[in-house]
């Protein structure tokens, strides 16, 4: 099948869907040039991000750990939202439900208007503090260190589910109902290698409902996904927004 005809197919599938769940992962902000970094290309003063982002390595040298989330920051600030984002913020207005799950840090999400996006990795424009644990929005660039918090003078961390962290049970309670309940989940440039995300399509399929992978490359799940498109998420998307509520 042609990505034009496969398109056409999911359209017809949003088009009677009445829930609709959405997973985005690395992909999508790839298309607005935030990098990945992870891997090679994405060492930093020849730290790997694995071994940056844990709770190991802030206990250790938290200064080290600011003084790269305060580079990715400064590269972040420089990006914006993509037609990608654009569209989905525009999608969640048209079906009865719409749930937006995304494993990126960077805000693109809200930044491009989406509403009560389920922010399964946290967010690297909030701190938390290590005392009282509050939770605050933090734009600072950079970040002088010590970052302190202003309810407690506690040391305040990033809001990053770190490597060896368990995500946020509340998000992740969320996320189960939506892959439960949907018609139709959206897989948008995800690895499909980082769990529990990695797992989301089957669940989806499990429960009865219809699944779709937007993607440069295959991924692990490809295999077991009803449809999938290869192809930006920002060319791909909007497509999908265009015709959503229309007969096609």
């Amino acid at each position: 099948m042609t990505n034009e005809s496969v398109i056409k197919k999911v359209q017809h599938k949003l088009c009677s869907a009445k829930f609709v769940a959405v997973l985005t992962g690395a992909g999508i902000s790839a298309d607005s040039g935030v990098p990945t970094f992870r891997g090679a290309e994405g060492l930093w003063k020849q730290h790997r991000a694995e071994d940056l982002a844990s709770p190991h390595a802030f206990a250790h040298d938290p200064k080290l750990v600011w003084e790269w989330y305060s580079w990715r920051r400064e590269l972040i600030a420089t990006k914006v939202p993509n037609l990608a984002h654009e569209a989905l913020a525009t999608m969640a207005g048209r079906f009865s439900s719409f749930v937006l799950m995304t494993q990126n840090v960077d805000g693109l999400h809200g930044m491009a208007g989406s509403q009560d996006c389920l922010e399964m990795h946290g967010n690297i424009w909030k701190v938390r503090c290590t005392k009282c644990f509050t939770v605050t929005e933090n734009r600072d660039l950079p970040i002088v260190f010590p970052p302190q918090c202003s309810a407690c003078g506690g040391l305040l961390r990033p809001h990053i589910v770190w490597f060896g962290e368990p995500l946020d049970p509340p998000v992740l309670d969320r996320c189960m109902h939506a892959l439960q309940s949907c018609d139709v989940l959206l897989v948008i440039g995800t690895s499909g290698v980082v769990q529990p995300a990695a797992s989301f399509a089957m669940m989806v399929k499990s429960a009865g409902g219809y699944t779709v992978e937007i993607n440069l490359d295959p991924t692990p799940s490809s295999g077991s996904i009803d449809i999938v498109i290869t192809g930006k998420a920002k060319d791909v998307v909007p497509l999908l927004c265009e015709n959503s509520i229309q007969d096609v």
